[in-house]
């Protein structure tokens, strides 16, 4: 059996779903065997049948060794991870195997909000006033030389989760209290993230927001897509929701933007797979300024890459038009070939504008029920609607959430029908959400049914 693969991809992932079987299908259409490395515990015996690696993705070091042990010898031709967590893990275990990726302590550099700022001031690329402060006690930003407005963040959670905008003392305070309630949680103690007692305050960037999907292959950028985000956000929290491409900024506005991606990778040590960078962008076409907020290395979260096709031919004729649809691969096709060597030059995005929204969480609380579903299917221009959030869950709300309730997708000629479309279906949909109530202990000491 393990004959009939010609190739072997380490796929680093902090959890299985419909992006790894996108992976799978992938993999089978190009004789390529996937052995997955998730973050689940090791006592249990493959219970989901994928024969994963298990490891814990906070203690890096011990990744990659038990990833080297658990191969016994197996070749590897490529590595690749989804996720934060996982992109270092998968550097540290690449280094272990001798196999071309990013050096861990760029990939490291990138999960740090501080670092990465401190990076891009040394390199001269635009860049807020920013400090980090300790959180216990909590500060007084008038002993700090604080001005307002301004962002309050967490060093190193990723999704806009605990970004907070203070636009005076009070919301300064009462921002880095939340922050502090939500880095002090279970949930986020179990990451075991370094610098969980710290923030990051900086100067707010006005603007609009932009994000560019891109792969490196040493060191040189190829920019697969950039997104705009039609929707502005100005805070107090910085939920993302609608991604939209190709962008109608100007190409010199574009052209811009590829060069500070490149600029940032190469600031920050990254060489190879997939990135992922946000900015935001003054400017009317002639004078551009453009702020880089991060840059990742990994592709786009979840489920936002099926917003992306790519043809093999960007000069395609009315004539074969068709056919080069039909010959469309996702971005899990693209990371898979360019992560075992095979070539992607040709490959560039689909001509047909795309888009995804990721649906909002409107409060905090346990989900009872979805309506409205068929109706936004139906609606011109969407090609697919995935709630994602399960029924009878609690789902928390921004700036403490992380989790959307679904995606919507939609494809049409002009990125301003896409962006119509989306807001047509979201507009349809209504989620009925009830606050959590209190836990209650019982006298007797028996368990709740």
């Amino acid at each position: 059996m393990e004959n009939s693969f010609t190739r072997r991809l380490l796929l680093f992932t902090s959890k299985l779903g419909y992006q790894t079987r996108s992976f799978e299908a992938a993999a089978q259409k190009h004789a390529t065997e996937i052995i997955y490395v998730t973050d689940r515990c090791h006592q249990l015996e493959d219970p989901w049948g994928d024969r994963a690696i298990a490891v814990h993705f906070e203690s890096a070091h011990s990744a990659a060794a038990n990833v080297v042990a658990a191969l016994n010898g197996k070749s590897v031709d490529g590595i690749l991870a989804l996720g934060d967590s996982p992109s270092v893990a998968a550097a540290y275990t690449a280094r272990e195997l001798g196999i071309s990726y990013n050096h861990p302590v760029a990939v490291e550099a990138c999960r740090s909000k501080l670092r990465m700022r401190e990076v891009f001031r040394e390199i001269g690329l635009k860049t807020p006033w920013f400090r980090d402060i300790n959180l216990d006690p909590l500060p007084e930003p008038a002993l700090l030389g604080i001005s307002y407005p301004c962002v309050l963040k967490p060093l190193s959670l990723s999704a806009s989760r605990g970004v907070i905008r203070a636009n005076n003392r009070d919301e300064f305070i009462s921002a880095a209290q939340r922050i502090r309630k939500l880095l002090e949680s279970p949930e986020i103690r179990a990451t075991r993230e370094a610098h969980l007692d710290q923030i990051l305050v900086e100067g707010y960037i006005t603007g609009r927001e932009v994000a560019v999907e891109g792969l490196l292959t040493d060191g040189v950028l190829k920019v697969l897509a950039i997104f705009d985000k039609p929707d502005s956000l100005e805070g107090p929290y910085f939920e993302e929701t609608i991604y939209v491409t190709p962008s109608n900024l100007t190409e010199s506005q574009q052209l811009s933007i590829q060069k500070c991606v490149q600029d940032c990778a190469r600031a920050m040590g990254l060489t190879r797979g997939p990135v992922h960078a946000e900015f935001r962008i003054h400017g009317d076409g002639t004078a551009t300024e453009v702020w880089p907020l991060e840059i990742a290395a990994r592709p786009i979260g979840g489920l936002c890459a099926r917003a992306l096709r790519f043809v093999e031919n960007e000069n395609q004729t009315v004539e074969n038009k068709n056919a080069k649809e039909q010959a469309s691969i996702g971005l899990e096709e693209l990371l898979l070939l360019h992560s075992v060597d095979l070539p992607v030059s040709t490959w560039t995005r689909e001509r047909m504008a795309s888009g995804v929204m990721m649906i909002p969480v409107p409060s905090s609380g346990i989900l009872e029920r979805v309506q409205g579903k068929e109706s936004a299917r139906e609606t011109p221009g969407i090609t697919e609607l995935l709630i994602t959030a399960r029924l009878h869950d609690y789902i928390e709300a921004w700036p403490e959430g992380a989790s959307y309730l679904g995606f919507l997708f939609a494809a049409a000629e002009k990125p301003r029908e896409v962006e119509q479309a989306l807001r047509a279906a979201h507009a349809k949909l209504r989620f009925t959400l009830t606050p959590r109530l209190p836990v209650q202990h019982q006298a007797s000491g028996r368990s709740a049914r």
